[in-house]
């Protein structure tokens, strides 16, 4: 049977909670839950060394005195640009001992695993074939050299996130096997999946239940979302939105566990627009979300149908 763990990406927390203990106590008092996925945007390798290390300590703080764990560390909203795939030497350079220096920080904090999108294109290079093929062969290859450092530093795995279209990389479940069996061929730690039930983009494939068929077995992370068919819209899993939705946390477990998965850590990804009336609904609506899945998920630990 598959082991689950209901956990928290900490997206909500961005520019609203910054304070390592205002999102603890919101996950677990509030949400009752035990396991975070940190973003960059609480703990940005760019910072100066001395305010990382004492945020890192605030941060290893808060999590013993409110019993969290931080499951794995991934970039953020304000990180989302090129990455490993800018058109720029440089850049690609900057990113690489960016993501050196995240390992580092996961380490630091009792993370498992860090990861990211794949690499993001510009669109002169994805519209250029030659071009299109040196940037996902440099991206690969960095990735590949990511994977030694983080066994040399004791992580489990690196993970990436298959996006939304041709440019972001792993936007069709064959798109995203293929990167996944590429990058493979040479690892020191494997390079693994972050699935997201929202993540159905290509207009043949926006069933998100084939993604967890197909791509389950090597997706230890998985995000959820309450969402319609064809959107990603990071709704709460609330009476309002469930109404609406496509994603059923019964089905999701089965799907999942029908792939022989060992153990997966399930995280919320819930966004609210920054719009007066969304204000007030960001701790209720996480809060409720988590009662939800808790129904029928009641503890973490392995699964059945009863």
């Amino acid at each position: 049977m598959t082991r689950f763990t209901l956990g928290a990406n900490l997206c909500f927390a961005i520019n609203r909670f910054p304070e390592p203990d205002a999102w603890a106590q919101l996950v677990g008092e509030q949400m009752g839950l035990r396991s975070v996925q940190l973003v960059s945007d609480l703990l940005h390798p760019f910072w100066p060394e001395d305010i990382l290390a004492r945020q890192t300590e605030a941060i290893r703080e808060a999590t013993a005195r409110y019993g969290i764990e931080v499951h794995s560390l991934m970039t953020g909203t304000f990180s989302r640009t090129n990455h490993l795939m800018f058109p720029q030497d440089d850049l690609r350079a900057l990113w690489f001992r960016f993501f050196q220096r995240f390992i580092d920080l996961g380490v630091a904090l009792g993370a498992r695993t860090v990861g990211s999108h794949f690499g993001i294109l510009s669109m002169r290079d994805v519209s250029h074939v030659d071009r299109y093929r040196e940037r996902l062969d440099e991206a690969i290859r960095l990735w590949q050299e990511l994977s030694f450092y983080a066994q040399e530093r004791g992580l489990e795995y690196l993970f990436f996130e298959p996006m939304s279209v041709p440019r972001e990389n792993g936007y069709t479940i064959a798109h995203a096997r293929e990167l996944h069996e590429r990058v493979n061929a040479r690892v020191g730690v494997p390079v693994r999946f972050c699935l997201d039930v929202g993540h159905a983009p290509h207009p043949l494939e926006r069933d998100p239940y084939p993604w967890l068929e197909a791509l389950g077995a090597d997706a230890p992370l998985v995000h959820l979302q309450q969402t319609e068919a064809g959107h990603s819209r990071h709704w709460p899993f609330t009476a309002e939105y469930n109404a609406q939705g496509i994603v059923d946390p019964q089905r999701v477990l089965e799907t999942i566990s029908a792939t022989g998965i060992e153990d997966v850590w399930l995280g919320f990804e819930i966004l609210h627009r920054e719009r007066y009336e969304q204000e007030a609904q960001v701790i209720p609506d996480n809060v409720e979300s988590a009662a939800y899945w808790r129904r029928f998920l009641p503890v973490d630990g392995e699964w059945g149908r009863g």
